[in-house]
């Protein structure tokens, strides 16, 4: 389906007319067929459904009128940017103070934990790991990243709600058939932005086994919400402060776009070799828009999404936070287990742009997304001064004011964050739909590939060219 001439008005239902599939006459002739089967199909129900039902209202209403603005060739994707951006926009602006207030208050936790360890007589290496290692990583990822996922899974459900979730995929459809796909892959890659290991397992929607491996593989381009907390940390940092919220909101969309675009550079490039094959024909019905109903999806995003990631994300960082704590407290030759890693990865992390730290944090993150930043953090924190981090501020002074981060480290740090192999649980569902490890693995060297070149020709490109 790779157009749209007009809804038809059926029993309180929005379905948007098969067209004919791409390609030269004759070249593609059982899809052909099959299109004229399925637009015979809608052309007698809604002979019939013209017969049987009585309509309350005529099919020009102004839901239709919507419908053909969310889904029409010229505004389809300002419209789609437009949205998406104003959900970035309020998640930024709405975090930073929720933030701060969590970071005082967990950290004075930090204060009542200290002084309970130190009244029972705790040896000085149990007060390191729990307050030190597990306790504050745990508080940074209940500070930094529960207010941003609340306030973006809200909003992101209430326009999934709305009904507006298909028209994107209607929208999208046709940038995925010149990659040599279908439609499809944008409902799993919309799905993928609360969890690729979801989008994974949406992907058993497409019936062709070829274009469901594709979808597979690269729905990890998408950002998933244990990457958008980081993204967003970094963008309000070094973006906010030249031209505030606005600033950071374009960034992170802007990251989202690259997303979108390397997916179907990825698509486009399986689909033409590993995966070689003809698109399948993609018929999508569009369900009515509807008015959302703001309590159940408060309830929804909260309990089923923001609290389900955050308690994964705590019972990962709290283990991640010890194990942190541990390498970097343990010494060999004078110096940190944790120390030494990074100082192994560091030369490739500056010539990516980053740092040995920053590559490191993302090797020990493998298990969740979200305690990526707490593990640098902590990897920072344990070979210098140990700062109570309550702001973003305080977080811009560790990453700029003690370790030299540049514009150039944020942004290759985002690109890699948004482009690297994916977490453990996702790549375990690629393994348990493929039922071959061969696939679990090319999900995790695709995307590394993605990042490390992506990341290496931003970097050089940048310092060939005396920007920084």
């Amino acid at each position: 389906m790779n157009q749209r001439n007009g809804v038809s008005c059926v029993s309180g239902l929005n379905t948007a007319p098969p067209e004919a599939s791409t390609g030269a006459a004759g070249e593609n002739c059982p899809l052909e067929i099959r299109d004229r089967i399925v637009r015979t199909i809608y052309r007698e129900a809604e002979a019939i459904a013209a017969r049987a039902v009585r309509r309350d209202r005529p099919c020009g209403s102004w839901e239709n009128k919507v419908d053909d603005l969310l889904t029409s060739r010229l505004l389809g994707f300002p419209l789609m940017f437009l949205l998406l951006g104003a959900a970035f926009w309020v998640t930024l602006v709405g975090a930073n103070y929720p933030s701060q207030l969590l970071a005082k208050a967990l950290f004075w936790g930090e204060g009542r934990l200290a002084e309970l360890l130190t009244w029972l007589g705790a040896p000085s290496w149990l007060h390191g790991l729990l307050v030190t290692g597990v306790y504050r990583t745990v508080a940074w990822v209940v500070a930094v990243m529960l207010p941003p996922m609340a306030i973006f899974f809200t909003v992101f459900a209430l326009l999934e709600d709305l009904g507006y979730l298909p028209r994107v995929a209607f929208n999208i459809d046709p940038l995925f058939k010149m990659a040599g796909t279908q439609g499809k892959q944008a409902l799993t890659m919309s799905m993928g932005f609360g969890c690729n290991a979801a989008g994974v397992m949406a992907c058993r929607i497409i019936e062709s086994p070829r274009e469901r491996l594709i979808a597979m593989l690269t729905n990890v381009f998408v950002p998933c919400n244990g990457r958008f907390p980081t993204l967003i940390a970094l963008a309000s940092i070094f973006a906010g402060p030249a031209a505030g919220p606005f600033a950071a909101t374009l960034t992170v969309a802007g990251l989202v776009l690259v997303g979108m675009l390397i997916t179907l550079l990825a698509s486009w490039l399986l689909s033409r070799t590993i995966l070689r094959g003809e698109p399948a024909t993609f018929i999508l019905e569009l369900p009515p828009l509807r008015p959302p109903q703001p309590v159940r999806v408060l309830v929804r995003s909260l309990l089923d999404r923001t609290l389900f990631v955050l308690a994964r994300a705590v019972t990962v960082a709290a283990p991640a936070g010890a194990l942190i704590w541990l390498l970097a407290g343990t010494s060999l030759e004078g110096q940190s287990l944790l120390a030494r890693g990074a100082g192994l990865l560091d030369p490739l992390g500056r010539a990516m742009g980053m740092d040995g730290f920053i590559l490191l944090a993302f090797i020990l993150g493998l298990p969740a997304n979200e305690i990526v930043l707490p593990i640098l953090l902590m990897g920072y924190l344990s070979t210098g001064t140990l700062v109570e981090v309550e702001s973003l501020a305080a977080l811009q002074n560790i990453l700029v004011g003690e370790h030299g981060w540049t514009w150039l480290t944020a942004l290759c740090t985002m690109l890699f964050s948004l482009l690297h192999f994916p977490c453990g649980t996702t790549l375990l569902v690629i393994h348990r739909e493929t039922g071959g490890i061969k696939w679990a693995v090319l999900g995790a060297l695709i995307p590394l590939a993605a990042g490390c070149l992506t990341c290496l020709a931003v970097a050089q490109g940048v310092r060939a060219l005396g920007l920084l």
